[in-house]
């Protein structure tokens, strides 16, 4: 199984960080507008329409407000399987995200990093990062 770990900071307050990450069917309107396209919500899921076209079907695992973290599952295309997480941490007067996905088929990883890269940009763009 393939495992990213990618760790990015955002100058905005913590709260304010959580509070679009935790809005689980506005990924297109505030966490990460560009990148996301479209954000529908569909019972315990969102299908989710990225910028380069690509359709998913995320089924939320669980939203921690004491811990600042989401955790989503989402199959189907090319993945076999797909499990991930995003958490806010206070850092020093800025926000840092720590997003973990575990996949596979292994050979996915280089794509979905790319992917992963892509959406922290529009984060940090949609809230205020360097």
């Amino acid at each position: 199984m393939a495992t990213i770990r990618k760790e990015f900071l955002i100058d905005a307050a913590p709260e304010q960080v959580w509070d679009a990450m935790r809005d689980v069917g506005a990924l297109h309107t505030r966490l990460v507008p560009g990148f996301v396209t479209d954000c529908k919500l569909e019972g315990n899921a969102r299908i989710v329409t990225f910028g380069n076209g690509v359709v998913a079907r995320e089924v939320i695992i669980d939203v921690d407000d004491e811990a600042r973290r989401i955790s989503w599952s989402a199959t189907g295309a090319r993945l076999s399987h797909h499990n991930a997480s995003s958490q806010v941490f206070a850092e020093g007067g800025q926000t840092k995200v720590v997003w973990i996905a575990d996949l596979l088929p292994n050979e996915m990883k280089s794509a979905i990093s790319g992917m992963i890269d892509a959406g922290a940009v529009a984060m940090q763009k949609a809230l205020g990062g360097k």
